[in-house]
């Protein structure tokens, strides 16, 4: 089973999410919930996930029906929900991104149809395995409650947020606690019990080493921000690292 990999992109950037598609990663989380993103350039965004061959997801800020639905109408293929702790919000999240009768989102055509090549009835009905629908569980309160989401029909992955689960769980901005990945754990077995999907981020080596063990179908690589800052940062100092024994 081939394992699919993507990134968080807070660096908001058509250019950069065609990049994606090029470096072979196979989706791109667009954040709406910690940037200021005008519909325009979202919507350049996801051109440029299409473009590079690189599904496009949205972080959505909560469970708005209204803005899950113009995003989805937009071309995203998926709707990231952060900090996802209740049945009733998983419900929500699926009938704002679903057609009846799983859900109840309007329907309409636009760029989704080929503006009007593809007819809505088929849209429609493609659309039902088409759309993600992905909770982001980022607390102590969302993974006790991770067994029951779970049963709810429509959600296709689960993905984690430690870091704002370690600051949920009173550790600080600590995502590398024993307590953290403790409770990694425990959601990631939730989610093999219902046989649903876990992306996780891996931190650091040993945690990359135990979620590959598990051959998953989804990985998240991070965010680009600290990837592009840790490259340059990188690149600076190998240019730079024999530049005091060249001088003296």
């Amino acid at each position: 089973m081939d394992c699919h990999v993507g990134l968080l992109n807070s660096v908001p950037s058509p250019l950069l999410c065609e990049m994606f598609g090029a470096a072979g990663y196979h989706f791109a989380v667009l954040d709406l919930e910690h940037l200021l993103v005008s519909p325009d350039d979202l919507q350049h965004a996801i051109r440029a996930c299409e473009i590079g061959g690189c599904e496009p997801w949205v972080r959505v800020p909560e469970v708005d029906t209204q803005l899950i639905g113009r995003v989805l109408d937009a071309g995203a293929t998926g709707v990231v929900i952060p900090r996802l702790e209740t049945v009733a919000q998983a419900r929500r999240a699926v009938e704002a991104a679903h057609f009846p009768p799983l859900g109840r989102r309007g329907i309409t055509g636009g760029r989704v149809t080929g503006f009007g090549k593809r007819s809505l009835a088929d849209y429609i009905a493609g659309s039902r395995d088409a759309i993600r629908v992905i909770p982001m569980i980022e607390s102590d309160a969302g993974i006790d409650a991770l067994p029951d989401i779970l049963a709810v029909p429509g959600i296709s992955l689960v993905m984690e947020g430690a870091l704002d689960l370690a600051l949920d769980l009173g550790l600080g901005p600590d995502p590398l606690h024993p307590r953290v990945w403790q409770r990694l754990l425990d959601l990631a077995g939730h989610c093999d019990e219902a046989g649903i999907p876990f992306c996780a981020n891996p931190r650091n080596a040993a945690q990359r080493e135990h979620w590959l063990a598990r051959h998953p179908r989804w990985l998240l690589a991070g965010e680009d921000r600290g990837l592009l800052m840790g490259a340059l940062r990188a690149r600076r100092r190998e240019l730079t690292s024999d530049l005091s024994t060249l001088t003296s």
